[in-house]
């Protein structure tokens, strides 16, 4: 977490609990004075105490959606891109990012949905599959992914839920999945290649030896579950960065974005679609589920989201 990320969150905490506090202290003066039938205008119903009641009750109400509404309100986000490695073939893929299931189902019978109806070619997962430290939801994800049907493929990488906390669950037998953990496939759609690459997020440093034989004149597509190698890859062809792990901050304020976005680029490219020098791409995907560790069990201002991405030729 940067300086200005920390600084955000203790000017945000400090806000709440300040206001809380005080909402406690009117209520408790209210109590004693009652309790001692104190005939004097109460201070609970002043004017700046009225703020603080109001401001009380926003606060509430704002945890009460961002805790039991916005994180199930799935946003399907559908990306155009134009590429002149394509003469003819619209390539449509669907990606998917930060599922952390839970064992009780939660927005999965919406992800199948969606990828029903668009019928993608090519369905990639970004990683980090499962809630922190609940390997009892890993039937959910599993059947979850095998219910996703594509026509050229389904292919992820893992990320760092899988591989740092709970790395020995077979998270992708059955699934039908194609793990990239640092190489890439090749495919083709009416008669024209495109790539898709991989990287295991254990291992950023080799991005190099895994991008190395995509040929320039390809469209390349490359999933690693942080964004942040999109800085290094100088003169690699990599023409799409698909990438998760911020899910755009979770937590967002009017005004003032996202509280933390736990990686090393710009927070503006943290989240959404960033398009670079060369007409490289960044796509950050907000993510399915959220983290329920040390991040809030919230979403506010930040639906889950899932995208629908169409590659489309150049005119």
């Amino acid at each position: 977490m940067s300086g200005v990320e920390k600084l955000i969150v203790v000017i945000f905490i400090a806000a709440i609990v300040g206001v809380y506090l005080l909402e406690a202290y009117l209520i408790v003066d209210f109590a004693v004075g009652a309790l001692r039938a104190r005939k004097k205008s109460y201070a609970i119903a002043r004017r700046p105490a009225l703020v603080v009641h109001l401001l009380a009750v926003i606060g509430a109400l704002c945890f009460l959606y961002a805790y039991f509404i916005e994180p199930y309100r799935v946003e399907v986000k559908t990306v155009h891109i134009q590429t002149d490695k394509l003469s003819k073939a619209n390539i449509r893929l669907v990606h998917i990012s930060d599922t952390h299931c839970h064992r009780f189902s939660r927005n999965e019978k919406k992800l199948i949905e969606v990828v029903k109806a668009a019928r993608p070619d090519v369905v990639v997962f970004t990683g980090d599959a499962l809630l922190l430290n609940h390997p009892a939801s890993l039937p959910v994800f599993k059947e979850t992914m095998k219910s996703l049907d594509a026509n050229l493929g389904k292919f992820a990488v893992r990320g760092n839920v899988d591989t740092e906390y709970m790395p020995n669950l077979d998270y992708f037998s059955g699934t039908g999945l194609t793990v990239l953990e640092q190489n890439s496939v090749k495919l083709q759609k009416d008669g024209e290649t495109f790539y898709v690459s991989g990287l295991n997020c254990r291992y950023p440093g080799i991005f190099r030896s895994v991008l190395k034989d995509v040929p320039n004149d390809a469209f390349s597509i490359f999933l690693h579950h942080f964004p942040d190698l999109i800085e290094d890859l100088g003169d690699l062809n990599v023409d799409l960065y698909l990438a998760g792990h911020t899910h755009g901050g979770q937590v967002r304020l009017p005004f003032i974005g996202p509280l933390m976005m736990h990686c090393s680029v710009p927070r503006s490219w943290a989240v959404g679609l960033t398009e670079l020098s060369g007409g490289r791409k960044l796509l950050v995907s907000r993510g399915v589920g959220m983290e329920r560790g040390g991040a809030p069990r919230l979403r506010f201002l930040c639906r889950p989201q899932l995208i629908v991405l169409d590659l489309v030729p150049g005119k």
